[in-house]
């Protein structure tokens, strides 16, 4: 067993959390607000009929897009609560509860690997701060030769963003783009957001 995520302490220390959660993006959605930029990103980046993981997929805005716009998509998240509200409102991807410190899809029925790993929503500042390298080698160990792993946080989580850079080497990856925003505006010493594009380091393929 693993540390259990930040996520799921919070979620211990208020009960109601997940719920509350799942709806307010589905009062956002209601509105009109746009809750797939992210997801405009990484289908640019994918061919189409690309198989993508969407990891940390929490009610599955992101991942439910992808499937939507042609893409076979598979979700991972640590909340059930999550999971069962993509399952409602985005029908079509797999979605599976699990951590992603201990992801092995391919124990469970998944084997072929992913052109495209998207984490958005600040998954990786949810997790156990112990399990990050593990959670970057999971996600590295499911790629495609070729593909690549796109994952956006904010500052000010207790994640510096250098220390994500020292984990992403730890575990085999290696940075290919950094940006400071979802639609692609350059990343700065300054910048208060980080999306990175990563790949696997060479020789450390699977």
């Amino acid at each position: 067993m693993v540390e259990q995520s930040l996520w799921m302490r919070k979620v211990a220390e208020d009960p109601g959390h997940s719920s509350w959660y799942v709806e307010r993006f589905r009062a956002l959605a209601r509105d009109g607000q746009d809750l797939v930029g992210e997801a405009r990103l990484i289908d640019a980046m994918a061919a189409r009929g690309s198989r993508i993981l969407d990891a940390g997929c929490g009610p599955g805005r992101v991942g439910g897009y992808l499937a939507a716009a042609g893409h076979d998509v598979v979700g991972v998240d640590v909340d059930p609560v999550l999971i069962e509200a993509a399952e409602v409102d985005h029908p079509g991807p797999r979605w599976l509860v699990g951590d992603l410190a201990e992801l092995d899809l391919p124990a469970r029925g998944i084997p072929e690997p992913f052109d495209l790993i998207v984490s958005a929503g600040n998954v990786m500042t949810f997790v156990a701060p112990s399990t990050r390298v593990a959670v970057l080698s999971r996600l590295r160990a499911h790629l495609a030769p070729e593909g690549r792993a796109v994952i956006g946080f904010g500052a000010g989580r207790d994640y510096e963003f250098g220390d994500f850079f020292a984990d992403v080497s730890e575990a085999g990856l290696t940075p290919e783009l950094k940006l400071s925003t979802w639609d692609v505006r350059p990343f700065a010493p300054d910048s208060e957001f980080l999306v990175a594009v990563l790949r696997a380091a060479a020789g450390r393929r699977r």
